[in-house]
C-alpha cells in the first residue's frame, strides 16, 4: 500500500482523493520557486488516474470513529496532485505486478496553523484507520453520492 498525504488549508474534513489529473497549473510558486502553468505532469500520460484505495469504506470508518471525512473529487493542480499523479503513473507502469492499493489523503491544518483544523492525534488516528481499512477491504463499498460527510 502507498498512502500519500498533504495538507489542504480551508478544508474541515479529511479528504480521500478520488482522481489525479495530468495537469500542473500552479497559482503560486512551489518551495523550489517553480510555477508551471498548463503543463502535463507526465508528457504523453493518460488524462487521469483513479485511486485504488477503498475510498468509501475508509470514509465510513473515519465517520464511525467521529472524524469528519469525505471523498474528494479534486486533488487540485498543484503539488499534491503532482505527487498523486506521479505515484499512480509509476504504479501503472509496473508490468505484471499485483494491484497496489494507493492514493492521496488531504488533511486539514493543525490548530496552530489556523481554522478549520484537526488535532495531530486525530490525524494520526485517521491515517491508521485508512491503512487498516485498506488492508482489510478488497472491494470498496457501493454507497451513493460523490461525497460522504
Amino acid at each position: 500500500m502507498v498512502l500519500c498525504v498533504g495538507q489542504a488549508g480551508g478544508r474541515a474534513a479529511i479528504g480521500l482523493e478520488r482522481v489525479a489529473i495530468n495537469i500542473n497549473d500552479a497559482r503560486i510558486p512551489d518551495n523550489a520557486g517553480q510555477q508551471p502553468i498548463d503543463e502535463p505532469v507526465v508528457a504523453g500520460g493518460p488524462p487521469a488516474y483513479f485511486s485504488t484505495l477503498p475510498l468509501k469504506a475508509c470514509v465510513q470508518a473515519l465517520i464511525a470513529a467521529g472524524l469528519a471525512a469525505e471523498v474528494s473529487n479534486t486533488a487540485g493542480t498543484f503539488v499534491c496532485n503532482h505527487v498523486f499523479y506521479n505515484l499512480m503513473h509509476a504504479l501503472a507502469d509496473r508490468p505484471g505486478g499485483p494491484r497496489v492499493p494507493a492514493g492521496f489523503v488531504h488533511l486539514p491544518w493543525l490548530p496552530e496553523q489556523g481554522k478549520p483544523s484537526l488535532p495531530l492525534a486525530d490525524m494520526t488516528q485517521a491515517l491508521c484507520l485508512i491503512a487498516h481499512t485498506t488492508l482489510r477491504t478488497p472491494t470498496d463499498l457501493r454507497l451513493p453520492g460523490g461525497q460522504i460527510s
